[in-house]
This record gives structure tokens, C-alpha cells and sequence, in this order.
């Protein structure tokens, strides 16, 4: 517009446009811009036939206009950052406008790099890629339609995963091709919502995020629920190889085994599935594309260490009950003996008791079991509650007894396992704490 015209009005008068009053206008457009407004200017010409001409027009003036961020915004983008998130802006404003909207959300707190869309054009793929790998905050201002998909696609060659958001009808192929497309619901076009993987009921950015941290949580605890329920696998097959191998009577019966499975493992591991979320779960850097739920840190953790120690805590309790009954090696005895319907009962109590301190441990991943706190779960003390009534049950209960073919145990018999759940439970906090000084060693081999 100021291009179009060769006069201003001021005051009323309309006046010659010199250049200084045209680097004033400039100046006082710039002005807007690093307020974050979006400058329109204004001006008219007297028409004198049917065509429209596009010079001599009189300059009026400049309106500003903002569309200011949601307050929530720059908590989002800082939770975005802690999270290793990268963020870019591609718009069709100003340069000017945009990086100072950015700076007032937190996008650059630094000296930031804006790209306007002529610069973009006028570099190949390898530059583009340059600047997208060197640079961290990034603003992309006087963007065309094609070129945001050209954006999308440079940062998937570098093997981002990238979110696109969008709400009109020119976003549609940068939101179909990106890893996650995220359209508006309230101000966003048909075109843009069904070209979208997800649609904002809200338009907010914050929601974003918001959704990011829920996910995160829900894969951390399918594979904390996991955890669990594979680590009683160990005790649990272990007496039968025993029972082969070593010609010793049964240690574990399969209705008990049935019992742990159906009974006593359902609950807390349904109650790991609604933990909260670690506080910390938005301060980690982004998963690997290719990482597994059940993984081979998992697989060690659940298998070959917490696994043993129940196996451990299970043989324990069941030799020290049977030597203390009078029982010798190679003895037989028979499923009727009270002897050793107390050793099986004492098995079994024990996968219970380490059990609990399992899915305890279970709870964080990280952080310690004090700043979690060990009663901000109720569906796990309700587990918990449900495993101890189980166990006393078939413990004392005379027609529990008969069907399982227990017998009651004494005090002592019962703590027999508590110094192996106490192991688990210290030896974890051990682990988490050196995974909480992000050695790297241990962060490879320790974190599952």
C-alpha cells in the first residue's frame, strides 16, 4: 500500500510523500510489529472510470491490530523445552510481529533465527537442513502454503517426529503429512479437521502439551503393569524345575499358583495402570522411535532380579519350614502331610509379601518412594489390601485350607520372606537413586 501511494494526508491536508515521511511510516509500522501487532495500512484514491488503478493512491495511516497468546502459553513452552520438545512457528505475518509474539511465549530466549519466506525459497534442501540442525529456536515469517509443507518435510529428513498444527485450508498438506497433524475444532476448517490426526476442542496450545504428558504417562505405566505382572513368572516355574531336577516335593501347587495369578496380582496391577504421574515425566527427553515396551532392561529387572529374589524368598521360607518340621533330604512326603501344606503355604506367602514390595517399587521409575508418597494410589492399597486378605484367608480360613491344601502358619513362619522384601524394596530405591544422577552407564543398563 505505502508503495501505491505518491501523497499522505496529515492533519486534513494531503501533502506530497517525500522519503522521509515514508521512512517514518516504516518506522512507525516497525513500531507495531515489535509490539506484536499486525500493521495494516490504509489509503484511497479518487476513482475516475470503471478500472481500478494501483498508483496515486493517498496514504492515511496504519492500524495495528493483536491477537495476544494465551496466558497459559508460555508455561507450554517451557514444559515443551524441559521435555526436549522443539518448537518452530510458521506464519504469514511480519517477521518482527512474529519473533516478538515468539519471544513473549518463551519460543526464543535467545537471539533466535527468523527466516522470512523469500530467504526459504532461496535455499536448496541441504541448506534448509543446516539451519534446522544448528538452530533451536526457529521462526519462519511470510510463509506461503506450499512451503509449510516443505518445513514438515525437512525436519522428517532429519528424522524428527514432527506435530504440525493448522486451521485453514492451505495447512491441509503440511497436517496429512506430518507424523501427528492437529487441527483447530472451534476456529478450524473442515478441510484442516479432516486432514488432521487430532482436533482441538479448545484451540489451545496448552492442550497440546497437556495431551503429550498424558501419553507419556500411560506408556510409562503399560510398562510399569508389565513389571509386575512378569516378575512373579519366576517364582512361580522355578518350583517345578526344582521339583524335576532336585527330587523334592512340589514347593508350589498349581491352584496356588492359579491363586496368584487370578487372585492376588489383579488388583495392583490394575491400580499401576491409574498412576499418577511422576512429577518429573515431563522433564525427560523424548523416547526413541524404535524403543519397545517390553525391553530388555524390563526383561532383566523383572526376570533376573526381582524375579530371583521372590524365587529366592519362596525356596527360603519352604526348606526352613520343612527342616524345621523334622524334614530330611530325599524324604517323601505326602500332599496330606500338615508339614508340607505348611511349606507350600509358606511359598506361596512369600511371593505375596514380595509382591507387595514389587508393586510398590513399581510406582516410580525414577524418583524416590518418598517424594512419591506411598498413598496417593488407592487402587494400589486397595491391591495391596486385597492381596493380605487373600493370603490370611488361605492361611486360616478352614475351608480355604481344604481347597488349597494349606495349612495355617506360625508368626515366625510368615516373616521368614520379610527381609527379601525389604531388599527389593531398598536395593530399588538404591537403583533409582543412581538413575536420578544420570550416570550413563547406569542409565543404559538400570532404567527399564
Amino acid at each position: 500500500v505505502l508503495d501505491m501511494s505518491d501523497r499522505i494526508m496529515l492533519n486534513g491536508d494531503i501533502m506530497p510523500m517525500t522519503a522521509a515521511r515514508r521512512a517514518e511510516a516504516i518506522d512507525a509500522y516497525r513500531g507495531m510489529a515489535g509490539r506484536g501487532e499486525r500493521g495494516l495500512a490504509l489509503a484511497f484514491r479518487e476513482v475516475g472510470g470503471a478500472e481500478l488503478a494501483e498508483t496515486g493512491y493517498v496514504f492515511i495511516g496504519l492500524v495495528g491490530m493483536i491477537d495476544p497468546p494465551r496466558p497459559e502459553v508460555p508455561d507450554a513452552m517451557a514444559a515443551c523445552r524441559a521435555a526436549g520438545i522443539r518448537v518452530a512457528m510458521i506464519t504469514g505475518d511480519y517477521g518482527l510481529t512474529a519473533e516478538t509474539i515468539g519471544r513473549q511465549i518463551g519460543l526464543i530466549t535467545g537471539r533466535g533465527c527468523v527466516i522470512q519466506g523469500d530467504e526459504l525459497a532461496a535455499l536448496d534442501e541441504a541448506g534448509l537442513a543446516d539451519i534446522l540442525r544448528q538452530q533451536e529456536e526457529v521462526i519462519f515469517a511470510r510463509i506461503a502454503p506450499s512451503q509449510k509443507l516443505q518445513i514438515v518435510q525437512a525436519y522428517q529428513a532429519l528424522g524428527e517426529i514432527v506435530t504440525v498444527t493448522g486451521d485453514g485450508v492451505n495447512d491441509a498438506p503440511a497436517l496429512k503429512n506430518a507424523d501427528m497433524g492437529v487441527a483447530m475444532g472451534v476456529m478450524g476448517t473442515d478441510v484442516a479437521k479432516e486432514a488432521s490426526d487430532m482436533v482441538l476442542m479448545d484451540d489451545n496450545f496448552a492442550t497440546i502439551v497437556s495431551a503429550v504428558e498424558e501419553g507419556r504417562t500411560i506408556f510409562e505405566n503399560i510398562k510399569k503393569f508389565i513389571a509386575y505382572i512378569l516378575t512373579s513368572n519366576i517364582p512361580e516355574i522355578l518350583p517345578f524345575i526344582a521339583f524335576v531336577l532336585l527330587d523334592i516335593p512340589l514347593p508350589l501347587t498349581v491352584v496356588l499358583i492359579l491363586a496368584i495369578d487370578l487372585g492376588t496380582d489383579i488388583v495392583p496391577a490394575l491400580g499401576l495402570g491409574a498412576e499418577p504421574p511422576e512429577s518429573d515425566v515431563m522433564r525427560k527427553k523424548p523416547r526413541a522411535r524404535n524403543e519397545r515396551l517390553l525391553s530388555r532392561n524390563l526383561l532383566i529387572m523383572s526376570y533376573g532380579v526381582v524375579g530371583m529374589i521372590q524365587a529366592a524368598a519362596g525356596f527360603f521360607s519352604y526348606f526352613a519350614i520343612l527342616y524345621a518340621g523334622g524334614w530330611s533330604w530325599g524324604q517323601d512326603l505326602a500332599n496330606s502331610d500338615p508339614l508340607y501344606r505348611s511349606a507350600i503355604r509358606g511359598f506361596f506367602a512369600s511371593i505375596i509379601i514380595c509382591q507387595i514390595a514389587d508393586v510398590i517399587i513399581c510406582r516410580p521409575r525414577r524418583q524416590s518412594l518418598l517424594t512419591v508418597g506411598l498413598f496417593t494410589n488407592r487402587l494400589v492399597l486397595l491391591g495391596i489390601g486385597t492381596e493380605l486378605l487373600l493370603l490370611a484367608l488361605i492361611s486360616y480360613a478352614p475351608a480355604f485350607n481344604t481347597f488349597f491344601g494349606t495349612a495355617p502358619l506360625e508368626a515366625w513362619q510368615l516373616s521368614l520372606s520379610v527381609p527379601f522384601a525389604l531388599l527389593i524394596l531398598f536395593g530399588d530405591e538404591l537403583r533409582r537413586v543412581f538413575v536420578r544422577a544420570g550416570n550413563r552407564f547406569v542409565l543404559r543398563w538400570l532404567t527399564w
